[in-house]
This record gives structure tokens, C-alpha cells and sequence, in this order.
């Protein structure tokens, strides 16, 4: 089901009743471009610590934004049986009062989610707006000085044009008497009303119906009674629900502390974190206290796949649509038994149809590949109850060891503990590439004389020898075999005390 700003509200109270009483949910966002454009060694690199990748990655997080989410909420409903809501949410910055955002839109990240049908008149119209803490407290201060200012150049000319129209019929108009103003829409509803207010001490406002706001001319005491009313629609909290859009849901998913499922992830949490929770902080180390505060148990199906893949003899899947149709298929030898998964009888869109790209059927495959991979690991464990059904918390002890472990595609580790201390990767040894009769090489050359036989990434060590590393022992093995006795560049394996430029001069 898609929701747009339109129905956001109204639907606000059942999908927190779904959230607080599910067993778990998948998780998947769309940007509006992934990875900022680096200088040339700038790039993310398998040199990286995890907190030098944080900290290029939360560059790229500042630039860019979010356009979709997906959510898809399963339900153990009965014994062996799951049922799936899934929610597509358009989301947009708020841009109300004096709040408004920068962001960027990447090429390449345009092309790819237009060739998969995404419709970005429907988040440019009706994305659902958000706020962080930073922002909300902005807000908040504007509410409480009474001090009103609007900043978009469209609401602008709306307010002038009612101002105009209000401050003529004042003088004339009886006390009592009313008129109403037509097309006002999304925050124009609030701004109209408090600037109105700001500026004209006789009257009071209030919604008229759908995209209206009558305007009453009142006595100085009848306005402060109305003020204290708890019936105006303009109160501060009131205001800030509007404003805190899909935020509102966000609290309540931190709220239920249930296990968040995703693929790929890290992305999608630096970006929650940055958008609905606070911006990102500069220190790695309490983004990821924060993110474990926020979600106590993550599971990332990408790590876990990544893992048992090849014990289980699967052939090689390049996506998550291939992972789940091979877990679907008479290749997985518990497929029989597993958790029948059906999709909510409002939310039946990928009954019978693929949607991939999209936040909510990604996020749909998150949560299905879960519960396939949990009957799989289950089935080798001491358990009788693979036939009658096992209970979700029985899965999650199937998935301990996976608990919390977040894939990072490109850096010196290959996982992210989120409940502990990052664990070194197991990753081919350091080479090290000497050149000889190569004037003014650079790093980027030396890649692309290997990246037609094997991809490593590149660090200059001196002006004539360069560290390679490579997260793929077969390339490993292959350059070692082709370049150990080349004329013009000699790769070998890298030892400290003979290549460290710090460790020659020590020894000198």
C-alpha cells in the first residue's frame, strides 16, 4: 500500500497498533543519490578503519535524502503463519515556518529507480514530511515566541494574497461576522492561520471543511478565551504533529523495541539516525551506541545469507529477488516446512506481482528471506518443532551469532557490531607492488593495469611501491601467480619490518 502526505494522518493510528503487536519488521529506503562524489584516493576504500568509512559515508548522508520507505510489518497471527502489511511511505522535508532543507540528487540514482517505475511526482507533491530533534526544537521556539515567519516563495505569495484579502474586509465587517478563504492546503492550513493571527489582533481562524479556513471577526476577550481553548486546532502540539509527519511513526518504532530486519542496511541506519532522530554525530563509536539504544536487535540478511550460502551448496545469487526465489524453491530442503507467509488482505499489491527497487516489496523480501534462513539454521539444531511451527523467539536463538552484525560492502572489516567491539575481517594478506621503469605512476594507474584480471584497491606507500588489498583470495592468489616475477611491477606478499618506510628507518 502506498502512502503519500494525503492519507499519512489518518492512517497513523492503526499502523502504530501494527507496529507495537507485530513480531518483527523489514526495513528498506530509497535516496536521492547513495555515495557523494570523492576526490581521486578519497574514495571508500578496504584500507578503510570503520570510522573513517563513517565518517565519508556520513558526508554522503548529509548531501542526500530520503524519497521512499519501505516497511513491511509481520504478524505471527497463527500457529506457522505470517502475515505481511507493507507500506510504501513517500517521505519530504518539512518546509513549514522558517524550516527548509538542502539537498542533492544523484544522476545515476535518478535513472536507476525511474527505470524501475518510481514516481517522483508522487514524492515531490505528496512526500510525507519529517523532522529530526534539532529541527523540532527549531520549530518549537518559533511556536513558543509567536514570533511566525514563512520562508517558502510558494506559501509566501498564498499569505500575502490572504492578508490582503482579510485586512480589506476587517474595517467593515461586524463583530461575529465571517468569511472563508478557499484553496488552502498541507502546512498553508497552519501558517495562514497563525500568521493571521500574528498580525490581526480582532479575529480568530479555524479550519472550514476540505482546503478551506473561516475567519471570524471577534471581541478582545471572546480571542482569549479562544486562545485558552483546548479546542483550537493551532495548538503547539498539534502543530508539531503536523509537522513531525512520518517522525510520529519512527518514536513508536523506537518505542516497540522490536527486531528490525534489512538488507544491506548500514545505509538505510545511518540515514534513519540523520533524518528522524538526530543529525549524525562525528564520533563513529556514539553512532553506534545511538543506533543500538534506538534498536536493540537488528539483523541484516545480507550478512546472514553471505554466510551460510555456500555451506548450504546454493547457486550464486547476485540480489535479494534471486536470494528469496532460491529460498522459495525446491533447492532449500526445509521449504516444505516453513512459516506460510501471506500478505494482509489491504496490502495485497506483490501477491502476484515483483516490485523490485521498490522500499516496501524490498522490504517484504527482507522479512520473508528471514524467516526462510531461521527455519533453514533451526533445522540443524535440537527441535522438534519444525512440523508444528516454531515460535519467532526460538528463530531469533537460531540467529544469535547474526544478532546486531551489519554488513559493511567496503571497508577494513566486513561487519558492524552494533552490541560490541568490531571484529577484524578475514581478508587475503596485504601485497605490496614495486615498479621499476614506470616514471610519475600513480595510484589510479597501477588499478587500472590489474582491474582487467583482478579488482584490489590501491595505497601509494613510497613514489615506486604501492599496498594492494582485495576481499577475494582468488584474485589474491591469480596476481601473486601472474606479476610475482613481472619486469615492471613486482607484486609480493607485504612484510612489515622489510617495506614499512617507519620500520626501515627504525632499523637504520
Amino acid at each position: 500500500m502506498e502512502l503519500g502526505a494525503g492519507q499519512f494522518a489518518q492512517s497513523l493510528p492503526r499502523l502504530r497498533a501494527l507496529v507495537r503487536g507485530c513480531e518483527f519488521l523489514g526495513l528498506d529506503m530509497e535516496f536521492t543519490g547513495l555515495h557523494s562524489v570523492f576526490p581521486q584516493g578519497k574514495q571508500p576504500s578496504l584500507f578503510d578503519s570503520p570510522a573513517e568509512w563513517y565518517l565519508k559515508a556520513r558526508r554522503s548522508v548529509q548531501k542526500f535524502t530520503v524519497n521512499q520507505l519501505g516497511l513491511s510489518i509481520f504478524s505471527n497471527e497463527e500457529s506457522n503463519k505470517y502475515v505481511a502489511h507493507s507500506y510504501n511511505f513517500f517521505l519530504f522535508p518539512t518546509t513549514f515556518g522558517v524550516m527548509d532543507s538542502e539537498f542533492s540528487f544523484q544522476a545515476s540514482s535518478i535513472q536507476f529507480l525511474t527505470h524501475y517505475g518510481f514516481d517522483y511526482n508522487k514524492f515531490l507533491k505528496d512526500g510525507i514530511p519529517y523532522t529530526n530533534e534539532v529541527q523540532e526544537k527549531k520549530l518549537q521556539q518559533g511556536l513558543l515566541t509567536g514570533n511566525w515567519k514563512v520562508r517558502s516563495t510558494l506559501d509566501k505569495d498564498k499569505v500575502k494574497k490572504v492578508i490582503d484579502d482579510v485586512t480589506r474586509w476587517v474595517p467593515s465587517a461586524e463583530e461575529g461576522g465571517s468569511m472563508v478563504l478557499h484553496d488552502i492546503s498541507g502546512f498553508q492550513i497552519f501558517e495562514v492561520q497563525l500568521i493571521l493571527r500574528q498580525a490581526l489582533p480582532d479575529v480568530w481562524t479555524e479550519p472550514f471543511g476540505d482546503q478551506k479556513v473561516m475567519v471570524k471577526k471577534v471581541s478582545p476577550r471572546h480571542r482569549w478565551c479562544l486562545e485558552n481553548s483546548s479546542c483550537d486546532c493551532c495548538r503547539k502540539e498539534l502543530v508539531l504533529l503536523s509537522a513531525r509527519g512520518f517522525t510520529n511513526l519512527f518514536q513508536t518504532l523506537v518505542e516497540a523495541k522490536k527486531p528490525i530486519v534489512g538488507h544491506n542496511m548500514l545505509m538505510d541506519l545511518l540515514h534513519l539516525h540523520d533524518k528522524f532522530y538526530k543529525p549524525l554525530p562525528e564520533s563513529y563509536e556514539e553512532f553506534k551506541r545511538n543506533i543500538h539504544s534506538l534498536f536493540p536487535v537488528l539483523i541484516d540478511t545480507k550478512n546472514v545469507t553471505k554466510s551460510i550460502w555456500k555451506e548450504f551448496q546454493f547457486p550464486r545469487a547476485s540480489n535479494l529477488l534471486e536470494v528469496y526465489e532460491i529460498l522459495c524453491s525446491d533447492l532449500n530442503p526445509t521449504n516444505p516446512t516453513c512459516p506460510v507467509i501471506a500478505h494482509a488482505s489491504d496490502c495485497l499489491k506483490y501477491a502476484d506481482k515483483k516490485s523490485p527497487h521498490e522500499a516496501a516489496y524490498d522490504a517484504f523480501l527482507c522479512g520473508s528471506v528471514l524467516l526462510k534462513v531461521a527455519h533453514l539454521l533451526l533445522g540443524r539444531m535440537p527441535c522438534d518443532t519444525l512440523e508444528t511451527g516454531p515460535s519467532f523467539s526460538q528463530y531469533l536463538n537460531a540467529l544469535t551469532k547474526y544478532l546486531n552484525q551489519v554488513n559493511l560492502i567496503r571497508a577494513g572489516v566486513s561487519t558492524i557490531n552494533f552490541s560490541g567491539t568490531d571484529v577484524p575481517s578475514q581478508r587475503p594478506p596485504l601485497l605490496i607492488a614495486s615498479v621499476r621503469g614506470w616514471p610519475g605512476v600513480d595510484e589510479e594507474q597501477i588499478y587500472q593495469k590489474l582491474k582487467a584480471l583482478c579488482k584490489f584497491d590501491v595505497r601509494r606507500l613510497t613514489e615506486n611501491q604501492f599496498l594492494l588489498l582485495s576481499n577475494k583470495f582468488k584474485d589474491f592468489r591469480v596476481v601473486l601467480r601472474d606479476y610475482r616475477d613481472h619486469p615492471n611491477l613486482q607484486i609480493s606478499l607485504y612484510r612489515y619490518w622489510r617495506h614499512s618506510p617507519q620500520a626501515n628507518c627504525l632499523l637504520q
